[in-house]
């Protein structure tokens, strides 16, 4: 019997005669044909949520099932490509109908007639198994695209050959114990399903995202999950686009999950003007964004991080460190709550489902380093960035609180930062890292063996600043002892001097590893031998108004090819800090 509609409620329908039908198995819904996922199965009726505009579908319309669960093609084609969050390609999409994407539309996700230049790097007779490189293609400039054998076929190479092929034809040929399987370079995967590898290594070695607050006190490890949560204006979007642009990733997968159309209009004009720091390419060239924006249908906004994460992992496989950045969890998290509120479902806090927290950590837990699928020894990594929305920047609703008991990483934005004009907005008061203490060791042996100690210090003298700032309110500065007015002093060096940085600015907007611990170091050694010279009775007033201290304020916008000059600043700070100890009086009292 045909399959028929018995209910419409939005983008939710409900259809008969659907048991021989599985959870997750796509279909197509009435006369257009429309995209349609099940997600509820009751004896022989399913409840399927449809990725288009449902109007004009009635009862009785037709239901077709096509067997096969939300998947998404992976091959050569994927870079530089826009998709939306069921990967459609909107460019073909704009070519094929115009500025509205048509309902029932039916479009490859990558180009199924493009020829790309295969070279082959196993022979005939070579033993391959899932997971295996057998040849590459050059996608972009900046990446060279493993052509792997898909999960579940084991076997010896009967015939490969180079030459010029579109992703559908054989490439080369599998001797398995089933027969010949043809290889081509297109794989499709579920979306909803993980893909497979050997095992999880403990991450142990920092993203480097040239972001100072970041790499210092809130370092990300490779492999590692962070939250980036924020009241409206508070800079998520700038943070996540400096991110994109500078993380020590070779892959980018950027997910504008239920944004507004004109933010998500901006990234798509501007992260083809941005140019790779590596290579000097443009950062398309190693991108793949995915635009659904919080006017196109809801439920494809559910599966947009899927789609995502999936194709991150498909890059992972290939040896890659994949950076995936979601913007934002708290639209998808809506998108999930009016889905479940038209199934009836029993809501929890604030109407959003009882299994938010087991859906956002399904997609965090398939981030981390891992040792890929293949007969030999390949590593690659995700990285997943979530920005979070809190209405009214609540931090206490239940998506940002889900969130915090997943994530390692929390650069929580502060709106009083942002007005007074302090960017990153980062809020080091609230802001933690569980993996500084497992990357101490990496920047110890990789920058300076003193590191942690000059990171310590910056965090303890903030924190100190903290608890100064209620005494200066309740009875004013003057009441401090000389001590602590340096602390203050300090605190505002690394405030202004150190954390804040210009995303705008061609030098200010990197800093190396390198450059973050000479710079510390200036202030931290301006702060030990000015207690010094406080010891030993010199003037307060001299030691704050030394003309060296407007040298460590520029040390920021010194390049990195002249590096060498902060530690010249260095020695001056220590100099002059000497003389003024050497000097001191005995008017002096802390």
């Amino acid at each position: 019997m045909e399959s028929k509609i018995i209910k419409v409620a939005g983008p939710l329908i409900v259809a008969d005669n659907m048991a021989d039908s599985k959870l997750f198995d796509v279909v197509r819904v009435g006369d257009k044909k429309l995209v349609g996922e099940i997600i509820e199965l009751r004896g022989d009726k399913a409840s399927i949520q449809v990725y288009e505009e449902t109007s004009g579908l009635g009862v009785g319309d037709i239901v077709e099932s096509t067997s096969s669960p939300l998947s998404v093609e992976l091959g050569p084609g994927l870079i530089e490509s826009i998709f939306d969050g069921i990967q459609r390609p909107l460019n073909k999409v704009y070519e094929k109908y115009g500025d509205r994407i048509s309902r029932g539309i039916s479009v490859n996700s990558i180009d199924h007639e493009k020829k790309w230049k295969f070279t082959a790097t196993v022979a005939v007779g070579d033993v391959v198994s899932s997971g295996d490189i057998i040849g590459e293609v050059q996608e972009t400039s900046i990446v060279s695209h493993k052509i792997m054998i898909p999960h579940g076929i084991e076997g010896k190479i009967s015939r490969i050959s180079s030459g010029d092929y579109n992703i559908t034809e054989t490439v080369a040929v599998v001797n398995t114990e089933d027969g010949n399987v043809n290889i081509s370079m297109l794989q499709k995967w579920p979306v909803r399903r993980g893909r497979p590898y050997k095992s999880k290594i403990n991450p142990n070695m920092p993203m480097v995202t040239g972001q100072r607050v970041i790499d210092t006190l809130f370092p990300i490890a490779k492999g590692g999950v962070a939250a980036v949560p924020g009241p409206f204006g508070s800079g998520k979007t700038v943070v996540q686009h400096q991110l994109a642009k500078w993380a020590d990733a070779d892959i980018i997968v950027y997910v504008g999950c239920g944004e507004r159309g004109n933010e998500m209009t901006d990234v798509l004009n501007e992260f083809p003007e941005l140019k790779d720091p590596k290579s000097g390419e443009p950062l398309m060239k190693r991108t793949v964004l995915i635009a659904n924006t919080s006017d196109m249908p809801v439920a494809a906004r559910e599966a947009s991080i899927y789609t995502g994460i999936t194709i991150a992992e498909y890059f992972r496989d290939m040896g890659y460190n994949v950076a995936i950045m979601a913007d934002s969890t708290s639209r998808w998290a809506e998108a999930l709550r009016e889905m479940s509120g038209r199934l009836e479902e029993m809501p929890g806090e604030e109407g959003y489902p009882a299994y938010l927290s087991s859906r956002l950590a399904e997609f965090y837990e398939r981030a981390g380093i891992v040792n890929v699928m293949c007969s030999g020894e390949r590593m690659g990594s995700v990285s997943a960035i979530g920005a979070v929305s809190p209405q009214g920047g609540d931090l206490s609703e239940p998506v940002s609180q889900a969130t915090l008991r997943i994530v390692k990483v929390f650069w929580g934005l502060s709106s009083a930062l942002a007005y007074r004009r302090h960017f990153p907005a980062i809020d080091w008061m609230i802001s933690y890292s569980l993996y500084a203490d497992k990357l101490a060791d990496w920047y110890n042996q990789n920058v300076s063996a003193d590191f942690s100690k000059l990171r310590a210090f910056a965090a303890g003298i903030l924190q100190e600043e903290s608890e100064l700032e209620e005494i200066v309110r309740l009875v004013g500065a003057d009441a401090l002892s000389y001590k602590d007015r340096l602390t203050m002093e300090t605190a505002k060096s690394i405030r202004e001097d150190y954390l804040h940085q210009n995303a705008f600015h061609e030098v200010d907007t990197f800093t190396s590893l390198e450059k973050q611990y000479k710079m510390l170091k200036l202030i931290y050694d301006f702060h030990s031998f000015a207690q010094d010279a406080l010891k030993r009775d010199a003037e307060f007033n001299d030691i704050i108004n030394l003309p060296v201290r407007e040298k460590i304020g520029r040390a920021k916008y010194i390049p990195e090819n002249n590096i060498a000059e902060l530690d010249d600043i260095d020695e001056e700070v220590k100099t002059a800090l000497k003389a003024l100890a050497d000097g001191g009086t005995d008017e002096q009292r802390i």
